[in-house]
């Protein structure tokens, strides 16, 4: 068996991403969903920390690169079918969203709308230098 075979056992989509959701190890409450390519994961297991695949940018997205917001990898699992992560992270910062939240579900639905049920923890303008 290659030393990259766990990677074979992955179910990528047709466009060779897995969905990757972060969730606090502490806490448990889930931060962020992203995607990963294989070389994204190879990295985050090799750095210990998240990196995922910018779809928009179509580039490897080291998480806190530019906010600082980094998540330290405490454990990472696969679904039964093979085909979504679940990474188990410190998020240094406290904040996950590139909102200014701790966490990318942020909102609720509430009589058919969407509701901010968390309010920011920093401006985003202020994180990201705009």
């Amino acid at each position: 068996m290659s030393n990259d075979s766990w990677l074979d056992q992955i179910k990528w989509n047709s466009d060779g991403l897995v969905a990757a959701i972060a969730q606090d190890h502490r806490s448990g409450r889930v931060l962020m969903m992203a995607w990963m390519n294989r070389e994204a994961l190879s990295l985050t297991v090799t750095e210990q920390r998240a990196i995922y695949w910018s779809r928009s940018r179509q580039a490897i997205w080291r998480k806190g690169e530019s906010s600082g917001h980094t998540q330290i990898l405490h454990d990472i699992a696969l679904d039964c079918d093979g085909d979504a992560l679940l990474l188990q992270v410190e998020q240094l910062g406290d904040i996950a969203c590139h909102t200014g939240r701790q966490s990318c579900f942020y909102r609720g639905l509430q009589d058919t709308q969407w509701q901010a049920r968390e309010d920011v923890i920093k401006d985003p303008d202020t994180i990201y230098g705009k």
